[in-house]
């Protein structure tokens, strides 16, 4: 079986990370798994490409970064019909928009599409008009796609509500390759090593979270922002007007986050949206303490509805501030994050990726009339 991955660029994102992962353990259990990039930026090749064979068209003069979407749409086809996959793996909601206009361009020759959900699909962040916009959008989507994979039984309910009886599949996000070994717990005796990863763009809202720390921060504490992103410049202005500074690292891109996130005491998460963030399960895998926004149902599942971490409300800064503060003395069973955590490893769900797309594709050559006529779960 040929299952084609497509990614946009190398560029660091959690979409991507995971599905290079995916990628190349497929290739070591045999399974033909050709990649195709849009183009081939980003620090993520030296990382996790360079023994990983790709294709990618040549680029225009004029770049595709900032219509690299287009550009997907536009050069995709092609490649597809070149290489005739059995299927398609759309690695997350950011590229669904492109497997959609592959079942536009190429009708019936498209062939069966498996796509992740990546992300929250409420989206109350969203103002009232284009959260409607938004619901039009997901029933779209469901018609066209010919599988769903659901990372957490939490999103379930959504899933039911805003995209009807799809096909699904529940499989947990494989964040991390496999289970650490612990690390050594650092006492808290003086101050506070805090630790945000994540893009520095509006979704992952890190001025709430500059603006939390500002107001309880010990003259000890630090807080160190991994992650590249468009808001850098103004994040950094945030921090020098409410005089932290001296106590906020901004770190940039971090060629293993979650190996440089063990040398911290709590990991925040400050989003407006997400689906089941890998950078949760790192933490519980290392045995950090966390808190979280309550920024999705996955997130709420994945930290237990806060058995495993703390999960304040959205947009509270004074909420997130307590939490903030109270967390280092907050105890944390180490024990029940790692067994939570070894769900998500790629070890542990990569022959389900397998399985459901080989279901998917037999379902889709079957002649119309002996497919199934509803949409079955299947849980992983």
């Amino acid at each position: 079986m040929r299952i084609l991955t497509f990614l946009h660029s190398f560029e660091p994102g959690g979409v991507e990370r995971v599905a290079l992962r995916l990628v190349a353990r497929w290739r070591d259990i045999g399974i033909d798994a050709p990649l195709f990039m849009g183009r081939t930026d980003g620090a993520l090749r030296s990382e996790l490409a360079t023994n990983l064979s790709y294709a990618s068209p040549d680029q225009p003069a004029i770049g595709t970064a900032w219509w690299e979407t287009l550009w997907m749409i536009r050069m995709l086809p092609r490649h597809i019909r070149r290489t005739a996959p059995d299927a398609l793996f759309c690695a997350g909601s950011t590229y669904t928009i492109v497997a959609i206009a592959m079942k536009l361009v190429l009708g019936r020759a498209c062939p069966p599409i498996l796509a992740k959900i990546s992300n929250d699909l409420v989206r109350a962040d969203l103002p009232a008009p284009a959260r409607a916009m938004w619901k039009i959008w997901l029933r779209l989507q469901a018609r066209f796609i010919d599988q769903w994979v659901v990372m957490d039984t939490a999103i379930l309910p959504d899933v039911a509500t805003h995209m009807g009886n799809v096909e699904r599949t529940v499989i947990p996000d494989p964040a991390i390759d496999r289970l650490p070994p612990l690390r050594s717990l650092r006492v808290i005796d003086r101050g506070t090593r805090y630790v945000a990863v994540g893009r520095l763009a509006r979704q992952k809202n890190h001025a709430l979270m500059l603006a939390a720390y500002a107001e309880v921060a010990r003259p000890d504490d630090r807080l160190t922002l991994i992650g590249e992103g468009p808001l850098r410049s103004r994040l950094e202005q945030q921090a020098a007007g409410l005089e932290i500074s001296a106590q906020v690292h901004f770190a940039g891109h971090v060629p293993n986050a979650a190996e440089a996130m063990r040398d911290h005491d709590v990991l925040l998460l400050s989003s407006r949206y997400e689906g089941v963030p890998a950078v949760l399960i790192e933490a519980l895998a290392a045995g950090l303490k966390i808190v979280s926004t309550d920024s999705g149902p996955g997130v709420r599942s994945v930290l237990a509805n806060g058995g495993l971490g703390t999960v304040v409300v959205q947009d509270d800064t004074l909420a997130f501030a307590a939490a903030l503060a109270a967390a280092p003395t907050k105890p944390v069973d180490v024990t029940s994050a790692r067994k939570q955590a070894q769900r998500f490893t790629l070890d542990a769900v990569v022959t389900d990726y397998v399985s459901a797309i080989t279901q998917m594709v037999s379902i889709a050559r079957r002649p119309i009339a002996t497919r199934p006529a509803d949409a079955v779960e299947h849980a992983a």
